[in-house]
Formats: structure tokens, C-alpha cells, sequence
């Protein structure tokens, strides 16, 4: 069984960094706050009362103008019905489409938004109905149900994507795109040669050529995109209302990164999914690991899924997957299509790494996003490439001083408070903003039988300083959080490994009784364990 290392450096044929799937969110920065709205029905429309009477005119005229233009256009309108698959149903569509570009849809679906709501401030007697004196109407946002209208649109840049429009006030929008799309077109219209995956690339005949196609999607394509669609779609804004400063601009509201590696046969992407869960089972990294069968088991009632149901990993019909999560940004792998290994980090919140959320922060977020990729496929590596020198081993295992004259306690290896702590920390190595004591704390009391007492926060914190002082981890500054070193991280993979994947499995397979006084029994039975190790230590994926 080959290992991580040559899968990836032998059997890859392609490897692809490019944005998937792409979120934004459209918004008018002047109309997002209740005095907004105040100042464009009063001061730019001339209302003398702004009232849930005027907005209601303005969303009426808006729908007129959605469905005056599908029906000039001959264009379909579709309610979606709930659960329903928005994208099936326009790829449907699409199948009958027979032109280059346009408007292939209008669906229309009923959904929760943050929109404008009113109340009425004062309440008027009879006198003052009398006298004349009108009411006094107040805004403020708040959730409420309304329509919204999905424009799926055939793009000649970008494919199929769709802008979503709100029909009630503040009308922000949603538009959604895919880069592994805008690549495909970009390449069509140069005359490249390539093969699809999906959203995505199985080969193509300049490797180097696709990079570059796929780095070039700048901020500026996509306004372009934006700016041309709203010119042609129904709009809630009058060119007097942009004139003023009621334009829409555009913020990232998701987007996905993604690495694609190609194997050139389907049994080596089986086989890299094998290594890692293997990996991740027996030492605990990441937190979750995930099998997701391809079809829903329907465990009661008479729709009942016959059959007999097992536990099995990588079998036929499973796609595996590994999952990490940092604060609401995704780390996902799985299996494309039996073919291609991708690693996608989805970003559901640009301020998780300190990023505004405008579209010209979109080339900072892909560095970001190919950056987080790569290092899980590098950590991936130095898994089962984790052999570390004797002397380094002396360092950890023995008592040592410091540069500076502090002694560093040993961390005994097979000691089983110390297994537990490197187990534990091991846990960690994919955690881009590291741990705390707490957070360590819990798992070492997970895995550490520690008597009656308990493993103690005093007992955490001299294990954290013993890890530090042998320089398995640092303090982020200014912070009350961990990260591993580089060698740190090596030297805990590596002793957690052998204690777990040799040591102990190989004492209780050998068992040896060994004879008292006939030594060729005696070195026919160490012979035998010298074999034994040497099959272990292979079967570990140690040796580097």
C-alpha cells in the first residue's frame, strides 16, 4: 500500500487551485439604516408622510416590472416549491435554452429577509383626525416573509448563475457564481483543450495555462458582470435614484476555495482516503472524520430501506469525507467523482481572519483559502513522514536545560500521562489559530485516567510549560493560545504514532515465553520479534 507521500507526488496528473462556488451579497450602502429611508421618502421624493402606504407602492411597482419583463421576454416564471432544489430545476431549464445568453428562468420563492417594518408613533384621537394633523409613522429593520426573485441567468463569462432579487425595502440581492465556470469559458474562448469534472477539471493540455486562467478572476470581472445584468434585469432604483447615490455595491458573503488533485486512476484516490482516515482514527486528528453514503436510510415506517445495514469504511457506494472547522470557515476533502481528491475551504465570514467583507478583498481571501488548502495536504504528508533523530528523542525524553538556564522536565515516553498529553495535542495540528489550556485540558482528561482527583488545571499548565520548554509549542503573543512548532508538531505525530501503532499493538501480539537454557529457541523466538517490529514499523508508516 503506498502512503500519502507517493500518492500524491506519483499519481497526481493535475493539481488545480481556483474559487468555486461564490456568494455575494448586493446592498445600497445609503438605505440600510431607518433614517436611509426617512431621507429618500421625504427629502429625495417629496412625501410629506412617509408611510407603509408608500412602500407598499414601491413594491408593487417593482413586482409590475419583474413580471412585465418575463412576459416581454418570454421568459418562464417558476414558484419553487419548499425543499425544492433551486439549481435542478434551472439546469432543467437550461437543457431547453437555445441561446447564447440570457435569462433562463424566473423562480419566485417565499423567504425570511431583514427587511424595513413600521409602526405608527402616535396615536390619533378623534379631535386630531378633526383638526387634520396626520399620523406619525416610524421605521426600524426586523425579520419578516417575503417574496424573492431568482433570475437564473446563461452567461457567456460566467455560466449559470443567478441574481436574487428582494422585493421588499432595503431590495438587497444575492448573486451567485462559480469560478471553475468563468475558467472553462475563459479557456473555450482562447481555444484551450481540456477535459470537465463536473465544476471542475479532469486534464487539460497546458497545465501552467489553466493556473494562470484560473488566478486572473479579478473583482473588477465580476462587478462588470454585476453592473451589465442590472442594466438589463427590473430594477427598484430609478437612474434619479442612482444619480443621488442609491447603487448597489457588492460584499462576500461565502466563497469557496478549492485545490483539485487529479489521480491518474481512481484506486489511488481510494487508497490516499485509507491513509488519512486510517490516520485520523487512531490518533484523533481532525475532530470529525465522516463517511456520507450516497443514498438516505429510512430506518422506520413502511417506506422502510430494506436490507442489512454495517459500519464498513471505503466500501462500494461511500464517498469519504474529512471535515475541520475554525470558527464558521469549513475545511472539507472527498472524493470528486471517483476521480479527483479536492480540498475546499468555504469562508462564511471574511472577519474569522481579520478580511473586510468587500468584493476587492476577494484576492486576499483566495491566498488565504489556497494557503489553508495546502498546508492540510502538507500536514497530510508529514503525518506519515514523521521520523524524528535520536537526538531529538533524548531532548524530549530526558531532562534538559534551556538557553536560558531553565530546566525542562522530561516528557517519558510510554509514561501514560504523557501519551495522552502528546495523543491530545496531536489533535490540534490542523487548528490554524492553535489552543488554549482549557481546550487541551479536556481532552488529555479524556484520554488520561487520572485517579479520583482528576487532571487538574495545575496539572495542565505544567504540561503545557514542559511542552513549551522542549520547544514542542509556542505562546501566540499577546494571546492565552498555543501553536505547535514545525518540529513540534513532527516529534509529537512521531512518538504518538509509535507508542500507539507499535508498541502497544506489538506487546500484545508477541507474548514471548521465552526458554531459560536453550538458546536456539531463545534466538529463533528473538529473531521472530525482530521480524514482527520490523513488519509493525512498516505497517505504521514511521520510516521516512
Amino acid at each position: 500500500m503506498p502512503n500519502v507521500e507517493t500518492l500524491l507526488r506519483d499519481h497526481v496528473t493535475l493539481q488545480v487551485d481556483c474559487i468555486d462556488r461564490l456568494y455575494l451579497n448586493g446592498y445600497v450602502p445609503t438605505l440600510q439604516r431607518p433614517q436611509n429611508l426617512w431621507w429618500y421618502l421625504v427629502k429625495h421624493k417629496g412625501c410629506p408622510v412617509p408611510s407603509p402606504v408608500l412602500l407598499k407602492k414601491w413594491v408593487d411597482g417593482f413586482v409590475a416590472d419583474i413580471r412585465g419583463f418575463a412576459a416581454r421576454n418570454r421568459i418562464p416564471v417558476v414558484q419553487f416549491e419548499r425543499h425544492e432544489r433551486k439549481e435542478d430545476v434551472a439546469r432543467r431549464r437550461l437543457a431547453r435554452f437555445r441561446h447564447r445568453e440570457g435569462v433562463v428562468l424566473v423562480g419566485v420563492a417565499q423567504e425570511k429577509v431583514n427587511g424595513f417594518r413600521t409602526y405608527q408613533k402616535n396615536r390619533r384621537t378623534h379631535q386630531q383626525r378633526r383638526d387634520g394633523k396626520p399620523p406619525i409613522f416610524s421605521f426600524y429593520r426586523g425579520s419578516l416573509d417575503v417574496n424573492q426573485y431568482y433570475f437564473y441567468i446563461l452567461d457567456r463569462d460566467f455560466g449559470l448563475c443567478f441574481i436574487k432579487f428582494s422585493s421588499y425595502p432595503p431590495f438587497n440581492v444575492r448573486v451567485w457564481l462559480n469560478g471553475h465556470e468563468w475558467a472553462k469559458r475563459q479557456l473555450d474562448h482562447r481555444g484551450a483543450a481540456y477535459e470537465e469534472l463536473d465544476n471542475g477539471f479532469l486534464s487539460c493540455a497546458d497545465p501552467a495555462r489553466l493556473q494562470r486562467t484560473c488566478d486572473s478572476l479579478r473583482p473588477e470581472d465580476i462587478d462588470a458582470f454585476f453592473r451589465k445584468w442590472l442594466r438589463i434585469l427590473p430594477h427598484p432604483f430609478t437612474a434619479d435614484d442612482r444619480r443621488v447615490g442609491f447603487r448597489y455595491q457588492l460584499s462576500i458573503m461565502q466563497m469557496e476555495v478549492s485545490t483539485t488533485d487529479v489521480f491518474d486512476r481512481p484506486i489511488h484516490g481510494r487508497q490516499f482516503f485509507e491513509e488519512v482516515i486510517r490516520d485520523n482514527l487512531d490518533i484523533g486528528r481532525p475532530d470529525r472524520v465522516q463517511l456520507i453514503f450516497d443514498r438516505r436510510l429510512i430506518k422506520r415506517g413502511p417506506n422502510k430501506t430494506p436490507g442489512t445495514f454495517r459500519t464498513r469504511v471505503l466500501t462500494e457506494g461511500v464517498q469519504p469525507s474529512l471535515r475541520f472547522d475554525y470558527k464558521r470557515t469549513k475545511v472539507k476533502q472527498y472524493f470528486k467523482l471517483a476521480r479527483a481528491l479536492r480540498t475546499e475551504t468555504t469562508f462564511n465570514d471574511a472577519y474569522d481572519f481579520d478580511v473586510g467583507r468587500r468584493l476587492g478583498n476577494l484576492p486576499h481571501l483566495l491566498a488565504i483559502g489556497r494557503n489553508i488548502n495546502h498546508r492540510v495536504l502538507s500536514l497530510e504528508r508529514v503525518a506519515q513522514h514523521c521520523a524524528i533523530s535520536a537526538h531529538t528523542v533524548e531532548r524530549i525524553v530526558l531532562p534538559t536545560m534551556t538557553a536560558d538556564d531553565q530546566r525542562a522536565p522530561a516528557l517519558r515516553w510510554g509514561d501514560p500521562r504523557t501519551m495522552a498529553l502528546l495523543s491530545a495535542v496531536s489533535a490540534f495540528a490542523f487548528t490554524p489559530e492553535g489552543f488554549t489550556n482549557a481546550d487541551l485540558r479536556a481532552r488529555v482528561g479524556a484520554l488520561y485516567d487520572a485517579g479520583p482527583k482528576g487532571y487538574t488545571a495545575p496539572r495542565m499548565t505544567y504540561d503545557l510549560r514542559r511542552l513549551r520548554l522542549k520547544h514542542l509549542i509556542q505562546r501566540v503573543p499577546k494571546s492565552h493560545r498555543y501553536v505547535f512548532t514545525a518540529a513540534g508538531r513532527r516529534a509529537a505525530l512521531f512518538l504518538t504514532k509509535t507508542y500507539v501503532r507499535v508498541v502497544r499493538p506489538t506487546l500484545d501480539r508477541l507474548e514471548p515465553q521465552l526458554p531459560d537454557d536453550a538458546s536456539d529457541q531463545l534466538r529463533r523466538a528473538w529473531k521472530t520479534c525482530e521480524n514482527l517490529f520490523e513488519q509493525v514499523t512498516q505497517e505504521a508508516r514511521i520510516a521516512a
